[in-house]
């Protein structure tokens, strides 16, 4: 009958600690679960998924997590399956000690969207722990005349486990004099108590030896066991009486050690040493005998550690009055220990959105947390709020005890780039306590801001004849967003007309907006150009901003002045009549250049290199114009040669030479054109010399002839080249350039050659048609200051770039060459 006694109890046993895969969803959205203490970690507790309504990789999908309610976590969630498993060996006792039931509590937290659900684990205990007597050898001294049905208190057995696993009952090894009473603690384990059936009696038998076990309710059972002496004492009359039986205080959990708790009083009527009475805690808990402590002469009893109203709300202490013959009585101290508000309020957080995206309307959720206050009874209500006021968040109560930070108006991370939200939550009672816990949220970038240019347009300049793929400048474009919103790339708009040509003289870097000149340029074919840079920042949906680039083409003195007149290729006389009788200061002619280059460079001066008689003829250094310095006289040879050097004002300067023939004769009749020594030709020649003159001649025209090929060829392939890199009119709409190149390769001008040849003295008119009558074959400008150009079109006189700087009122011939 036993065994079928103990096979029931085992059965009911293991079926009440197994059921741990029940789940039940109370009426607060809590989901409760039921394990077993000492599971393998990687036990399955249950399917959350299927317990939240959720299809199966739901939970991956909205990045569930589990968050404790603690500092540790002791499951863990299968997101792909919803299934919930034992991280670790649970141990009961360890976790939760004596409470029962033992509950875990966690969220299981879904991010996408936000939303938290509220679980808890009960974990049941197993026989897993024997009961244990922490004296292992009590000593009893009791005397020969205590009567029949006294009662002896014994040491309580400690079982760290709980319910039927805990401990159940005493038992005593047979003997005659004693049997065992179990007897309960409000608060604490079951005790026993011998009590005495048979006298004593020192002369017949001075010791007893017993032996106690202690058994808890497991299946199956477990024990242990303590070994009892009892001394039988001479005869002490009297035993100690305790003024009561039960004595009770009130101590607040925020007292210090060493505080006074009760006093007990106990007296004996026996004298001498009978009567001396010393105090003890023996016979009571571990948790007791660290909490408090007696004075063994006075009986005040005292604090010996700290106390926690949470943790145990009263203590039932066992106090042992001892007389000096070794007699003993008990008394009881029931100690409530009165809360007092000494926990601040504590924030957990479930979750925290970050960073967060700088768009997020107002009202987005960025954290969840809970607050929970340990003084329930004295804390009173709690608030929750933030230490600052201007942030752009407020806080929400959601649930009872849960709140929700949300944002409250709009987020810019080029003014704020993160926050840190100091969370303070308060009690109301007396103390105020709070708490504070720091939430750092960061802003993510989103391409809100378009590339700004550092100025509003751009002027550069480079100096012609420049070495292709030559550094210009550069442009800026600074964006304020982050990461590859805030990567700048640039770039070269096309012409609104199509024409690409700007891609032919202009390169950009893309990364760091530096222009490179592919091209050598030309002042005398473009002076000025400008182009449209962009810049686009690397979002997704770019942004960007365009700049107007203006280049300017610096001149370089890189033209030699030319030789308008007197022709000095041989084609055409290039002799002048000067009568004899001249006046000093008449105009013999004048030499006329120009120079393709601009400014200081095209500045041209002419001095007197050479001349026959150098103080016969003098030569005007700002028009070239030739005039006598004295009278001619019959001595003077009549055929006079000058050499005449043409120099522009350019950083270096260049110069020409100009040769010319002058005659003196006594009027301009045709035989004055014939030299002194014509006469020479009609004398006889000798035939070899004769020969010999005409195989020079012969080889001296093949020679000019190759050379003057040469420079025909040269010359074509020049003005080739310049047409192919001609500029248009415009890039584009916005983008002017000079349309002044050379064209054609006949050897003349193609472009208008505008001459100022206006003349404050009244003879520029006389010396032009004097040139014209030498020059026929020379395109020069009417009277009037106009040019007309090959296409029969005429240019004012203010189209020139060059003007005289003569002196005497005389005019400069100048003109753009290229």
């Amino acid at each position: 009958m036993a065994a079928a006694r103990r096979k029931t109890l085992q059965s009911r046993q293991v079926g009440s600690l197994f059921l741990f895969m029940c789940v039940s969803v109370g009426s607060a959205a809590t989901i409760r679960y039921s394990v077993a203490e000492e599971m393998e970690s990687g036990s399955f507790v249950a399917n959350v998924a299927k317990d939240l309504g959720l299809e199966v990789g739901k939970l991956a999908a909205r990045g569930a997590r589990l968050v404790p309610e603690g500092n540790r976590l002791h499951f863990r969630l299968h997101r792909k399956t919803g299934d919930l498993f034992v991280k670790e060996k649970l141990d009961r006792e360890s976790l939760c000690g004596k409470a029962d039931p033992c509950v875990l509590h966690f969220e299981i937290v879904l991010v996408e969207p936000l939303q938290s659900f509220r679980a808890e684990v009960r974990v049941f205990d197993i026989n897993d722990n024997a009961p244990i007597f922490l004296n292992k050898e009590p000593l009893l001294k009791i005397p020969e005349s205590t009567p029949l049905g006294s009662r002896f208190p014994l040491q309580s057995a400690q079982d760290l486990d709980v319910g039927l696993n805990g401990l159940q009952n005493y038992t005593l090894s047979p003997n005659a004099y004693f049997h065992l009473h179990t007897r309960f603690r409000s608060h604490g384990p079951k005790y026993a108590e011998l009590v005495l059936d048979k006298p004593l009696d020192r002369e017949e038998q001075s010791e007893v030896n017993l032996t106690i076990t202690a058994v808890d309710g497991g299946s199956p059972p477990k024990s242990g066991t303590a070994h009892i002496r009892v001394v039988v004492l001479d005869v002490n009359d009297h035993v100690p009486q305790f003024s009561r039986l039960v004595y009770r205080a009130q101590v607040p959990e925020n007292s210090a050690n060493g505080s006074f708790v009760v006093m007990v009083t106990a007296t004996d009527l026996d004298e001498g040493t009978n009567k001396e009475i010393i105090y003890s805690l023996s016979q009571n808990p571990e948790t007791i005998l660290q909490t408090f402590q007696i004075d063994s002469q006075t009986g005040e009893v005292r604090l010996r550690g700290p106390l926690d109203f949470e943790s145990i709300e009263t203590y039932d202490i066992d106090i042992q009055a001892t007389d000096g013959g070794g007699l003993s009585a008990h008394s009881k101290v029931l100690v409530e220990v009165v809360d007092v508000n000494d926990n601040p309020p504590e924030v957990m957080i479930s979750s925290v959105s970050s960073p967060l995206p700088e768009d997020s309307p107002p009202q987005t959720v960025v954290a969840l947390f809970t607050i929970r206050d340990r003084d329930v009874r004295v804390g009173g209500k709690i608030t929750c709020f933030l230490t600052e006021d201007d942030l752009p968040f407020i806080v929400r109560p959601t649930l009872r005890n849960s709140y929700s930070l949300v944002t409250d108006r709009s987020l810019d991370r080029e003014d704020v780039s993160g926050y840190n939200i100091t969370l303070v939550a308060m009690d109301t009672a007396p103390p105020n306590l709070s708490a504070e816990t720091v939430i750092e949220v960061l802003i993510s970038d989103i391409n809100d801001n378009p590339p700004v240019f550092q100025e509003g347009s751009y002027i550069l300049t480079v100096r012609e004849n420049n070495s292709p793929a030559i550094f210009i400048g550069k442009v800026h474009a600074e964006d304020l967003d982050l990461g590859e919103n805030a990567q700048v790339t640039y770039s070269l708009l096309p012409p609104k007309s199509g024409d690409l040509s700007v891609f032919a003289y202009i390169s950009i870097n893309s990364d760091n907006g530096k222009l490179y000149a592919l091209r050598t340029m030309d002042y005398e074919a473009i002076q000025n150009f400008q182009f449209v840079v962009k810049a686009t920042d690397g979002g997704l949906l770019s942004l960007s901003s365009q700049v107007t680039v203006r280049v300017i083409v610096l001149d370089d003195n890189d033209n030699r002045p030319m030789i308008l007149y007197p022709l000095q290729n041989g084609t055409l006389p290039c002799n002048d009549l000067v009568p004899r009788s001249a006046e000093p200061g008449y105009l013999v002619t004048k030499v006329v250049a120009v120079d393709g280059d601009s400014g200081q460079n095209s500045w041209l001066s002419y001095h007197l290199l050479k001349a026959t008689d150098l103080g016969l003829f003098s030569v005007q250094q700002q028009n070239g114009e030739i005039r006598t310095l004295r009278q001619i006289t019959e001595r003077d040879p009549m055929m006079q040669k000058l050499i005449i050097l043409v120099q522009d004002h350019g950083q270096p300067a260049l110069s020409t030479t100009a040769s010319l023939n002058i005659l003196l004769v006594d009027g301009f009749s045709e035989p004055y054109l014939q030299f002194r020594d014509s006469s020479q030709h009609s004398q006889k020649v000798n035939p070899s010399t004769k020969y010999l003159v005409i195989s020079l001649a012969v080889l001296s025209f093949l020679f000019l002839l190759s050379v003057t090929m040469i420079f025909i060829v040269h010359i074509y392939q020049k003005i080739k080249n310049r047409d192919k890199f001609t500029i248009q009119e415009h890039f584009y709409d916005d983008c002017n350039f000079p349309n002044n190149l050379v064209r054609g390769g006949n050897g003349s001008l193609s472009q208008p050659c505008a001459y100022d040849m206006s003349s404050a003295t009244g003879t520029g008119n006389s010396e032009f048609r004097f040139l014209k009558r030498f020059m026929p074959n020379f395109p020069f400008p009417h009277a009037t200051g106009e040019v007309k150009t090959e296409g029969g079109s005429s240019l004012p006189p203010d189209s020139t770039r060059n003007r005289s700087r003569g002196s005497e009122g005389h005019s400069q011939v100048s003109d753009n060459y290229m």
